[in-house]
């Protein structure tokens, strides 16, 4: 067997849309692990978790040497069984919507799509957002009740708003997002219809499905925008990932019974997570 180095594997994650929960099931590494492996926060894995990694690329024949060898019995019936049991990145919206292809698309082709499609549009090219979970929704809610009392309680112009709702980013006709959260404190970029422009401050809030798309497309193409402030909101890990993206590109990493202040109001607005995390704690129970 082929081990790996993680330059490989990241390169190999990415060409084959492989979600860190699938790399987690084949390989028996811990999902939290698989996480901060691929997004860069543990830079240096021990040898021995690498070489449980490269077995899991190995059963998705994801190694171009490997794409002519006959899997074993063992590695098809455990890959059919995390298939069978991991949704996320296995359904493919062109085969339920017809749509031909996912490269070279614009703002037309986006439009054109039936209501409630859930596809985002970055550069150019569709791509299919998961379902969100019960949790993902409920902590989204929660942080908007939070800007919008500040707000109301300090006046001023910002506007927050949830999912979804398109967002132009860029103004032009390769890109339309839909952020969990989003705060635009420029009004000239609301529209009746979307969003015309970065947004002051974004929050995502992570699923298995969607970690490479936030924490790595997203967070390039959010800073390259000009959003001012990123929030990514790691459930699984119980941990939010700052960016003030004015002061430094990289994070400050908080946990659930952190205070955050916010960057874009300069800390006079204070996130108490701990309130937060304690309207959701019942749904952590089963997963402890």
């Amino acid at each position: 067997m082929a081990i790996y180095t993680l330059k490989e594997m990241m390169k190999l994650k990415k060409e084959h849309g492989c979600s860190s929960q699938l790399i987690a099931d084949l390989s028996d590494v811990p999902l939290g692990t698989v996480q901060k492996i691929f997004c860069g926060i543990t830079s240096t894995p021990r040898r021995s978790t690498l070489i449980k990694l490269s077995k899991a690329f190995d059963i998705l024949d994801l190694n171009s040497d490997n794409y002519n060898k006959e899997p074993s019995d063992d590695e098809l019936s455990k890959a059919d069984m995390v298939a069978e049991r991991s949704s996320y990145g296995s359904f493919k919206g062109s085969n339920a919507l017809n749509i031909d292809s996912y490269d070279n698309k614009t703002l037309e082709d986006y439009l054109a799509l039936p209501e409630g499609t859930r596809i985002e549009l970055i550069d150019g090219k569709f791509y299919d957002m998961a379902a969100p979970t019960f949790v993902h929704q409920r902590i989204g809610g929660l942080l908007l009740n939070e800007f919008e009392r500040f707000i109301e309680n300090n006046g001023g112009p910002c506007v927050p708003s949830i999912a979804p709702t398109d967002v132009q980013l860029d103004n032009d006709d390769k890109t339309m997002v839909q952020p969990d959260v989003l705060v635009v404190c420029d009004r000239k970029k609301i529209t009746y219809e979307r969003v015309k422009g970065a947004p002051d401050l974004i929050v995502e809030v992570l699923s298995p499905s969607n970690w490479y798309m936030d924490t790595v497309r997203k967070l390039k193409k959010y800073k390259n925008a000009g959003v001012r402030e990123y929030w990514v909101v790691i459930p699984d890990e119980k941990a939010i990932m700052v960016y003030e993206f004015e002061k430094s590109s990289e994070p400050v990493e908080y946990s659930f019974e952190d205070t955050i202040p916010v960057g874009i109001w300069n800390g006079e607005c204070k996130v108490e997570f701990g309130k937060i995390y304690d309207k959701i704690r019942f749904l952590f129970e089963d997963r402890l």
